[in-house]
């Protein structure tokens, strides 16, 4: 598609080329510095934006010490063509590096009698795994939670900066769906389930 773009502008004469310019600085890696921070209450913040019901997942990769992961309710699927999906982590997070030098990463998303699960992965410095039952995803070996009703193998396509998250776009590799199932739900701070 690009060489046949090329091929037309250079039939009605218009140059290709481009013109130097100078390129924005990077932005630092920081944290937040309080001068950006809006004259919001946090709790009031989290008590607006919890009233959005989200589905809920376990974020998982293999580093050389192991299998690592976190429990994740900001996820969502990002594009179509290319295949790539996106979650947030925070900053702060000590399981997040793991996951970025492994370089891949497998989406668990969870099931409605999983909450107990999703309780483990939330949980900061515990051995999160203890008892938890996993296969390698097929594509970059990251754990696969057993029963789990779907899943999303990735690998780091590229990460954002978002204040006092990462943007973490992957791109799919591989992923699977049980037929019937029903999801995890986190609506105002309670795990929740549909209504059929």
């Amino acid at each position: 598609m690009a060489a046949t773009a090329v091929r037309y502008l250079r039939s009605v004469g218009t140059s290709t080329a481009t013109e130097p310019f100078d390129a924005l600085p990077r932005p630092d890696l920081r944290a937040v510095g309080e001068e950006e921070r809006l004259p919001l209450d946090p709790g009031e913040f989290r008590r607006v934006l919890g009233s959005f019901a989200t589905g809920v997942t376990v974020v998982t990769a293999y580093d050389e010490d192991g299998p690592a992961g976190f429990a994740c309710q900001s996820f969502a699927s990002l594009s179509l063509d290319p295949p790539l999906v996106v979650f947030m982590a925070g900053r702060t997070s000590t399981t997040w590096p793991r996951i970025a030098r492994a370089g891949v990463f497998c989406v668990n998303i969870l099931g409605e009698d999983q909450g107990t699960l999703c309780r483990g992965f939330a949980v900061p410095g515990a051995d999160k795994f203890a008892g938890v039952a996993h296969t390698p995803a097929p594509a970059t070996g990251s754990p696969l939670l057993d029963g789990v009703p779907a899943w999303v193998d990735c690998t780091i396509q590229t990460v954002h900066t978002g204040g006092d998250h990462l943007i973490v776009i992957g791109r799919v590799e591989a992923l699977g769906a049980a037929a019937e199932s029903a999801p995890l739900l986190f609506h105002r701070g309670q795990f929740g389930r549909l209504d059929s």
